[in-house]
């Protein structure tokens, strides 16, 4: 974050001001035009948000809500070292959010709570008229997918699902090779959320990650409402890290869509072996069966064409990978490994290194802000998502990432369940814009504003 400060103070020492910090990077915009910005969940996530948002010249946050009183103290403590106002505080119970829903000074609410709670908190700020950006998944069933995309056209009030990885810098400048054509006519891609979480689905009741094997009452953070997603479904319930940039690059919703899916999935044993590792086999949680299998892939075919594989693997030991791969017809990019290869360029039948690719084709938005953005979370990538809500709910016009991308990803957590309980049936992909993909212009990426 210093190094955020310090970008703000020199800009502003050069004579650029505010303009030159994003929110005012264009001259539509002046310096007294802000957003009002309430936050519903101010846990792990919902803080690094806050962060963020307190360090814009363009929001107040003018209200905070949380069951948890230890979470809103630290939430206030933030608030309070960035020289901030207090926010009105909205913590009684689960449903205290409507009251803050019913604030005239909230224009846009930015919700990070547990998966249950997503889309019923975005349907309600719909109905609100406020402006709502949604932590992922956004739904965990196909009626609520259906809700999203159904409260959005009827209310005509915008939602975004605050997919960060979208916004990575290699994904964005592989975005850029798409769009400039480079691996020619897109053919296949594989994605994923391949990610050991067995510290996160269970800790102590006292540490969050990394230290024992508790989880729902007993557990905090992640671990109270998490890992009862792996006690009771056996699906991918976190495709959107992986599947959002690939769905942008196929320019699904948009001129593409998704069409129909089949799903598998492995024994589980990962979370058994690992509570039995750290807390011997005698412990209560021992005897628990964890319905999800320990590695899901699913297969997605698209209008266009392509595939899509997504794999879901966070129940055993392994580093992390999203497991990208981008293919067409000219050549591909594989982030494991680091490597690509352009048919007429590379060396026949030998890969090349994808980092001077990856710089070649930087995405402007990297290249502008890229200093500013990397204290923000995630190596940058949430700074650029948080700008992209921003921008967008100030002028109150769709964001990149819509009601209908938030529907179409999510649908593969109660897709693939069906799938894999009908031993891989394939399942048909409802189509969330009702025949209005044909027509839709994809979003224009490649720009240096958001």
């Amino acid at each position: 974050m210093a190094s955020r400060r310090k970008f703000i103070k020199n800009t502003s020492m050069a004579g650029l001001g505010l303009m030159a910090v994003p929110g005012f990077a264009t001259q539509r915009f002046s310096a007294v035009d802000k957003i009002n910005v309430g936050l519903i969940g101010v846990g792990l996530r919902g803080t690094n948000h806050l962060a963020n948002l307190l360090l814009r010249k363009d929001v107040n946050v003018t209200a905070i809500c949380d069951i948890d009183k230890d979470r809103i103290a630290i939430a206030r403590k933030h608030i309070t070292d960035a020289g901030g106002k207090m926010p009105k505080v909205f913590d009684a119970n689960e449903h205290d959010y409507k009251n803050l829903l019913s604030l005239s000074d909230v224009d846009a609410v930015m919700i990070a709570t547990p998966w249950l709670w997503h889309r019923r908190m975005t349907v309600d700020a719909m109905e609100a008229g406020k402006y709502a950006g949604v932590e992922v998944s956004a739904s965990n069933t196909l009626e609520e997918c259906w809700d999203l995309v159904n409260t959005h056209e009827r209310t005509g009030t915008h939602m975004m699902i605050l997919e960060n990885v979208n916004y990575r810098r290699d994904i964005l400048a592989v975005l850029n090779m798409v769009k400039q054509n480079v691996f020619g006519e897109l053919v296949h891609f594989r994605c994923g959320y391949q990610h050991d979480l067995r510290h996160v689905k269970f800790n102590d009741g006292k540490t969050a990650y990394g230290k024992g094997v508790e989880f729902g009452e007993k557990g905090i953070s992640e671990s109270k409402w998490r890992t009862a997603h792996s006690v009771k479904r056996n699906a991918d319930v976190y495709p959107t890290h992986g599947l959002g940039p690939i769905a942008v690059m196929a320019d699904v919703n948009r001129g593409n869509r998704f069409v129909s899916m089949t799903s598998h999935a492995t024994k589980g044993i990962g979370l058994h072996n690992y509570i039995v590792e750290h807390g011997g086999q005698e412990h209560p949680n021992a005897k628990i069966k964890f319905k999800q299998g320990d590695v899901i892939t699913s297969t997605i075919n698209t209008a266009n064409g392509e595939t899509i594989i997504i794999t879901h693997d966070c129940n055993l030991p392994r580093p992390y990978s999203l497991g990208f791969r981008v293919q067409g017809a000219n050549g591909l990019w594989e982030v494991d490994g680091g490597r690509m290869y352009i048919n007429g360029t590379s060396k026949p039948h030998t890969w090349d290194d994808a980092q001077p690719w990856l710089a070649k084709y930087d995405h402007p938005l990297w290249k502008k802000y890229g200093e500013y953005a990397l204290d923000a979370g995630h190596g940058g990538m949430d700074f650029f998502v948080l700008n992209s809500f921003v921008e967008s709910a100030k002028q109150q016009i769709a964001p990149p990432l819509d009601a209908y991308d938030a529907a179409a990803w999510s649908a593969v957590t109660p897709l693939s369940e069906v799938s894999i309980a009908n031993n891989g049936e394939p399942q048909d992909i409802p189509d969330f814009t009702r025949g209005l993909w044909m027509n839709r212009k994809p979003y224009e990426w490649m720009k240096e504003a958001y």
